[in-house]
């Protein structure tokens, strides 16, 4: 009865002829060659260097579904019951690709285009310029220049949030309470904290922060007029909102750190800061660059707060680089250029986060 239960999870290699193999490959093979062909024309058009009557890359879509079939069918007819197990896995692939790889190439003919919406020419192919358009643009090095220091802040943000983790995992009074109570701002959302605090609380003339600077001696209390005053306005706020969840991720690593590591390092007489360099710090160390990693890839997207405080202002002191893309999106409908310093940045990005993970796949193994 044994052997017979295992045999129900044994896949046999299936006994298909030549021909059937043939066929599949012909089918999977065929379906490529035709998607290939139907693609380059239509690229061939949006170059403008025939028209072949495309109206759109419906066609090089119908294509690709019509590829994915035959390569599925294919894979049946060629390993029978092997290639039915690939069925499980390959059309989900196939449908990410679909989501990532077609827009990535459509985000690329775009960056290498002149496509201005407010232009009646519509979209043409630049080469080029928009390259050497990018290299000459102060104000988009400055918002890259920016971001160095948004990020920079990230370790003020791990200090702060790893102190108020230390204080909520201690025997304090009202420790639940204060633990959704610093909780709350990331239940908000950035936009909110802009209005709430940017635009309502800091408000020159009738902010009450504002009012209270000026009762202490403050002439012009502006948040938003000196560069450095307005870039750590900004920080501050995001700051405010994101702190939380750094704390969390630190303080859930403090609650799994065994006590009998605290206690024994209390026999042998590391108290206070020497048990905290050398015991809980080094513990922390795989959440901490965890919490930090992520916080980085969160401060990477930051726009909503600038967008709604300062638009980049004063003189693109507060930019940063997906704010600066906006704008240009929005306010000089510049599609073409945009696209590109789009995707220029998510290079920068990926190559970023790699280091980073390398750095951290390195220093973030547990310590026993």
């Amino acid at each position: 009865m044994s052997s017979s239960g295992d045999l129900l999870h044994v896949v046999t290699n299936d006994s298909i002829s030549a021909g059937r193999k043939a066929f599949g490959r012909a089918i999977t093979w065929g379906s490529a060659v035709c998607m290939v062909i139907i693609a380059a024309c239509q690229l061939a058009q949006v170059l403008g260097w025939w028209d072949l009557g495309f109206e759109n890359w419906r066609p090089t879509l119908y294509a690709y579904v019509m590829w994915a079939v035959c390569l599925c069918w294919g894979q049946v007819l060629q390993y029978g019951e092997h290639g039915k197990r690939t069925l499980f896995v390959l059309p989900a692939a196939l449908f990410v690709i679909s989501l990532t790889v077609f827009p990535l190439l459509f985000g690329l003919i775009i960056a290498f285009s002149d496509w201005n919406l407010s232009s009646p020419d519509g979209r043409q192919f630049n080469g080029l310029d928009n390259v050497r358009q990018m290299w000459a643009d102060p104000f988009y090095w400055n918002a890259m220049l920016n971001m160095v220091w948004y990020v920079l802040a990230i370790l003020v943000e791990y200090a702060i949030a790893f102190g108020l983790a230390l204080a909520l995992n201690a025997e304090i009074r009202a420790r639940k309470f204060f633990r959704v109570a610093f909780l709350l701002p990331l239940m908000l959302s950035p936009v909110a904290v802009s209005w709430m605090i940017g635009k309502s609380m800091l408000e020159a003339r009738f902010g009450p922060i504002s009012r209270l600077g000026r009762a202490l001696g403050w002439d012009n209390p502006s948040f938003f007029e000196s560069p450095w005053i307005a870039k750590a306005t900004i920080m501050l706020m995001d700051a405010w909102t994101f702190i939380p969840f750094m704390m969390i991720m630190i303080l859930a690593g403090l609650q799994a750190i065994p006590k009998e590591l605290n206690e024994a390092a209390k026999v042998d007489g590391a108290n206070g800061w020497r048990a905290f360099w050398e015991v809980t710090f080094p513990m922390m160390l795989p959440v901490s660059i965890t919490a930090i990693l992520i916080r980085i890839i969160f401060k990477l997207k930051l726009a909503d707060i600038v967008i709604a405080v300062t638009s980049g202002g004063p003189g693109g002191a507060t930019d940063t680089v997906t704010s600066f893309i906006f704008r240009e999106y929005r306010d000089r409908s510049n599609v073409g250029y945009g696209t590109l310093l789009a995707m220029v940045y998510l290079v920068v990005i990926i190559l970023v986060m790699t280091l980073l993970m390398k750095l951290a796949d390195r220093y973030a193994r547990p310590r026993t």
